[in-house]
């Protein structure tokens, strides 16, 4: 299927359509605003608030719960809850206890209006996103960055450019504005409003993603069969109650496991997604076209061309908060567009590399069994912000002199991580669910299906299918060359041979072909415009260089190329709709 045909059919979703709900934490005249719910200093803005039994507590927030007949029960009800409902009335029967209850996607706000203080609360993987910032005497709290644009600054957190440019995506409660903060993942900030402004009281994690070994004199066939107990209860939960699902099947293991599972207990249509970038480029097809046959999905294939990468990337860059300097967002968005004429509910494999040990992690691993002078400890952040294959290298002369002084000496937020006392590849992986999960890969997923009206739903990265994947012995998870060992033993019944023995190649997009050979008059008239948006910040001579592929020995300009034009689009985006 290529993209014409369905444009020609349907109408691609407004920006507009995206839910911009806040809440707002301080006086105001309310008149200015769409109030919904207010009293003296705590106010809803365009959407509908829930009221605990009792009335004392306010519960707003994007809540879908996996395990929601197991809390109805707790409630001792017969009756019919809606999600919210379900944690406003467990909220006032437990108070922050009942967080741990919860398993699914939620950012929260709940109002004590007894105690006159607001609670912020952030699902413990980081399915879902919450921002806020103060401006004077207010605090103004929202589900996406873009809804809380007018009332922050145009500054941009320079820290944070830099970690855009090392990681390709924002890590950790920073955001690329000053003054705008991103509720860290499991967490819950209890705030308050006074005379003199806004109070944080308390700040804590509920939960955490953490080394905790067990069972390792078990065999890898029991932490398999363990493991795969769990993914059946998981994958039941995450389907939807009679009507179709998607997955999107790229080929590889994370994905075909999802599919296998989604077709083996699914009763109603399971259709499966698949992309390619034109016959001259290669592609996965062979195996998505396995696996969907093997479970006997329905089987759609979008090709995407160049064209179609260009020129939707302002939309897809608009439905994202930060930025993300993947190739893969356009697709993802894409993907959407043809998912929704089949399904309301998309699964994914994202979860497997980060939470069972995936490819990426074995040149880290070696290097610090083998790399002699390399492996210090002073060298640990080093090695990891340069295994992102970015920027990193090239910051000295990537960044304008007065900014680089300015952030040359600040620590990376997870460089507190790689220094705990766990097994080494347990410390790369919280750093890649806590960090690379919750600010990359979820963000994704979660913004650009809800921008097609989906519901994207990511079962390994389930809080469940973290702790255990906390629990297996390392060597489970990287059994020399092969990664994912426990995960590929827990689906072997329900995979072809193929799938579970090919090494991961992951899906490569042509942006190196594509930019030497399509992109690049069109890139250098974004990207060397004087009055382009990077231009204060970033050296448009080395840009340039890059753009004439000067230098490039390891055919790696072309990731770079698109990190870059995708910050100047989303900065242009966010310009737009000051």
């Amino acid at each position: 299927m290529k993209l014409a045909a369905l444009w020609n059919r349907r109408q691609i979703p407004d920006i507009n359509a995206v839910p911009d709900w806040y809440v707002i934490l301080g006086q105001i005249d309310a008149s200015n605003y769409d109030v919904t719910y207010g009293d003296e200093d705590f106010f809803v803005v365009k959407t509908q608030a829930v009221k605990s039994h009792n009335s004392r507590f306010i519960v707003v927030g994007d809540i879908w719960l996996s395990n929601r007949s197991d809390l109805v029960q707790l409630l001792h009800s017969n009756q019919k809850y809606t999600d919210k409902e379900i944690v406003a009335y467990l909220w006032q029967a437990k108070g922050e206890e009942c967080l741990n209850l919860l398993e699914g996607m939620f950012s929260l706000c709940i109002w004590d209006n007894q105690e006159r203080q607001l609670y912020l609360v952030r699902d413990g993987v980081g399915c879902r996103t919450l921002y806020y910032t103060n401006s004077g005497k207010n605090c103004f709290i929202a589900p996406r960055l873009a809804t809380l644009l007018p009332f922050h600054s145009q500054q941009l957190d320079l820290i944070a450019l830099r970690d855009y440019l090392c990681c390709a995506f924002v890590p950790g409660e920073k955001t690329l504005w000053e003054n705008v903060k991103e509720l860290a993942t499991g967490m819950v900030l209890q705030i308050e409003s006074s005379g003199a402004g806004i109070n944080c009281i308390n700040k804590k994690l509920f939960w955490s993603a953490r080394e905790d070994i067990q069972n390792a004199e078990e065999s890898l066939i029991w932490h398999g069969k363990q493991l795969r107990q769990l993914l059946d209860e998981v994958v039941q939960e995450y389907l939807p109650v009679d009507e179709p699902v998607g997955v999107y099947l790229s080929g590889g293991l994370d994905s075909s496991c999802i599919t296998a599972l989604a077709a083996k207990f699914h009763k109603h249509p399971v259709h499966t997604y698949s992309i390619h970038f034109g016959e001259k480029c290669p592609n996965e097809l062979e195996f998505s076209g396995l696996v969907a046959q093997h479970c006997k999905t329905q089987h759609h294939i979008l090709e995407i061309t160049p064209d179609d990468m260009w020129e939707q990337l302002p939309l897809t860059m608009s439905y994202l908060d930060d930025p993300i300097g993947d190739p893969l967002t356009v697709p993802n968005y894409l993907l959407g567009t043809i998912a929704l004429e089949n399904s309301k509910v998309i699964l994914n494999g994202e979860g497997g590399d980060p939470c069972f040990g995936g490819p990426k992690n074995q040149p880290m691993l070696l290097n610090q069994l083998y790399g002699e002078v390399n492996n210090t400890e002073e060298n640990l952040v080093v090695n990891y912000v340069n295994s992102f294959k970015k920027c990193s290298a090239y910051l000295p002369q990537l960044l304008k002199p007065d900014v680089f002084t300015k952030v040359k000496e600040q620590d990376f937020v997870f460089t507190n991580y790689l220094y705990r006392e766990e097994n080494y590849l347990n410390r790369l992986m919280t750093i890649n669910i806590k960090f690379k999960g919750a600010d990359h890969i979820l963000t994704k997923v979660n913004n650009l299906t809800s921008a097609n009206n989906l519901s994207g739903r990511s079962p390994l990265f389930d809080r469940r299918v973290v702790e255990m994947a906390m629990q297996i012995p390392p060597h489970y998870k990287v059994a020399g060359a092969q990664e994912k060992a426990v995960l590929k033993q827990a689906v072997l019944d329900v995979l072809p041979r193929e799938i579970i023995d090919r090494p991961k190649s992951g899906m490569m997009v042509p942006v190196q072909y594509w930019f030497k050979n399509i992109f690049q008059r069109r890139a250098k008239s974004l990207l060397l415009n004087r009055n382009a948006e990077i231009a204060p910040y970033l050296n448009q001579d080395l840009i340039k260089e890059w753009l004439n592929y000067r230098g490039d020995a390891w055919r790696r300009y072309g990731v770079k190329l698109w990190l870059l034009v995708s910050l100047e689009i989303w900065l242009q985006v966010q310009k737009k709709n000051w």
